[in-house]
């Protein structure tokens, strides 16, 4: 344990996703060490980030505008939707450049024991967006693992009667694994080859 504010910078430094205890400390160290002006920029874009960007009214991706650029595109293709976690998997999907339709980000998945249920998430707005004629499929790109599945199934079962064509990525990506880190190639080959759900 260190004094004051120092040990309040590894704590927090700690909340945040994959950063554990030694991490945090190093983070810590590395940033009491650097040039006042380096840790001036960090707290300059922290603060702005937090002010500036909000999420797409349409799609629930990030932006600084009202509408992301994806919705704002009349060159996507917007017979299309492609459903996934957060929108750093919307990213992973663009680098494959295999899909030039339209997105909704859920905001997370299913996960009951994190007390994260289907209303915590984005799906009464993507049922809404379905009641455009225009949409002739509904491509599920949530992770493989556990609350990816369980989200997946739970849309295919709300999505089924509608008459809309819903498609899975199909296998390429492994079980467990998080979109953000499959290559472009794997993530492309999965695109290419989603199966039809229901």
């Amino acid at each position: 344990m260190y004094e004051g504010v120092v040990q309040e910078l590894i704590d927090e430094l700690g909340r945040l996703p994959g950063v554990g205890p030694k991490s945090a400390q190093r983070i810590a160290f590395y940033l009491l060490q650097a040039e006042d002006e380096q840790a001036q920029t960090l707290a300059r874009v922290l603060t702005e980030v937090k002010e500036r960007v909000r999420f797409c009214e349409i799609c629930g991706n990030v932006t600084e505008e009202t509408r992301c650029n994806i919705c704002r595109d009349a060159r996507r293709n917007r017979t299309a939707i492609c459903v996934v976690e957060e929108s750093k998997d919307v990213q992973a999907i663009e680098r494959t450049r295999e899909f030039r339709g339209l997105y909704h980000v859920l905001g997370g998945a299913i996960s009951p024991i994190e007390g994260v249920g289907p209303d915590q998430l984005r799906i009464k707005e993507l049922m809404s967006r379905l009641s455009d004629p225009e949409i002739q499929e509904v491509i599920i790109a949530t992770d493989p693992n556990l609350e990816g599945e369980a989200t997946a199934t739970y849309l295919t079962r709300m999505l089924s009667p509608l008459g809309i064509t819903v498609s899975r990525l199909a296998s390429g990506l492994p079980v467990g694994g998080d979109l953000e880190y499959a290559d472009e190639v794997t993530l492309g080959r999965a695109f290419e080859g989603r199966r039809t759900v229901s």
